[in-house]
């Protein structure tokens, strides 16, 4: 089961908790745990990741807010990903 849909990276979600708190933010499916969704980041960028929010949107999908242990973690996936 794939557990990423797409990140979150809208401009306030990018500069305001990307930059200052050094976090993402993904879609993922609304089945998926913390466990899995850690594993699924961990695998797919290779950061180690210490903490994982969960929250459901307006739209009735799943976000996850992902702090990782490298601060500029983050930034170095978004630059990857072709947003920042």
């Amino acid at each position: 089961m794939q557990i990423l849909i797409h990140p979150y990276a809208t401009e306030k979600a990018t500069t305001r908790i990307v930059e200052i708190f050094g976090q993402l933010q993904f879609i993922v499916v609304k089945e998926a745990t913390k466990p899995q969704i850690k594993a699924a980041i961990e695998k797919a960028y290779g950061y180690k990741v210490t903490k994982i929010q969960t929250a459901m949107t307006n739209k009735g999908t799943k976000k996850a807010t992902i702090t990782f242990e490298n601060p500029k973690a983050a930034e170095e996936i978004l630059s990857r990903l072709g947003i920042m």
